[in-house]
This record gives C-alpha cells, sequence and structure tokens, in this order.
C-alpha cells in the first residue's frame, strides 16, 4: 500500500438548496461534496485528459462517510482529499471541515476502480500511477 498523496484543497460554500427541513446541510449532499472536489482535483492536474484520451473510466465500488457535525447556509467549507493506491483501486481519503472554526462536518473514503470500454477492470492508468 502507497503513503496517501498530497492533500488536495477545495472550497465551497452551503447553498440554501442543500438544506434539509432541519436547516441543516442533507446528508446526501455530503456525497456530492466529496465528488465536487474529487473532479476539482482531476482537473487541476490535467488527469480528466487522461480519462478521456484513453478509453478508460473511473467508477466508486464503495463509498463510506461518518457524519459529525451539521453545516449551514453559507457556511464555508474546505473538502481536504488524498488518494492511496492499493492496486487495482485508487482510494479517496477525504475531510469537509468548517473553515471558520476549523472543525470536522465529516470523513469520506470511497474507493474506486478503472474499467474499459467492455466494462472489464483494468490497470490504474500510468498517469495516475506517476501522481499517486
Amino acid at each position: 500500500m502507497n503513503q496517501p498523496s498530497k492533500i488536495h484543497i477545495t472550497t465551497t460554500t452551503v447553498r440554501g438548496y442543500e438544506l434539509d427541513s432541519y436547516g441543516h446541510v442533507n446528508n446526501s449532499v455530503y456525497l456530492n461534496y466529496f465528488e465536487h472536489a474529487r473532479w476539482e482535483m482531476f482537473r487541476e492536474m490535467d488527469l480528466t485528459r487522461v480519462i478521456h484520451s484513453s478509453n478508460v473510466i473511473i467508477v466508486v465500488t464503495d463509498v463510506h462517510i461518518r457524519y459529525m457535525r451539521e453545516a449551514k447556509l453559507y457556511d464555508e467549507i474546505e473538502i481536504q482529499t488524498s488518494v492511496v493506491r492499493e492496486e487495482p483501486y485508487l482510494i479517496f481519503k477525504q475531510k469537509l471541515l468548517n473553515r471558520r472554526t476549523g472543525l470536522a462536518l465529516a470523513r469520506g473514503e470511497t474507493k474506486t476502480i478503472f474499467i474499459d470500454d467492455n466494462r472489464k477492470p483494468v490497470d490504474i492508468p500510468k498517469e495516475f500511477k506517476a501522481i499517486f
């Protein structure tokens, strides 16, 4: 198992439509925050291009979220993302923090695998291996 990669930071603000009837962020939205942070990391590292040009896709095989504190309207949040490579998987370890208080709101772990056009698992592309 490799060590976690350098931490990538993505920030966002809680929007009104993400709230539930209790006035805090609905639990399902945390999954969107984590997904958004992963794709922002890919974009900033030019890995989206690699995915589109290599005829493979990355799919989620498992997700776990530990909810710790609530997020409320207009909270500024930070999503910290690191990656661990456990062949043939890339595992994204993420933390969601309130930027004002520094307190952790949630932790997430997402296991992914690459598949080809026939939906068969394939090796992690070399461009990803070079980074993670």
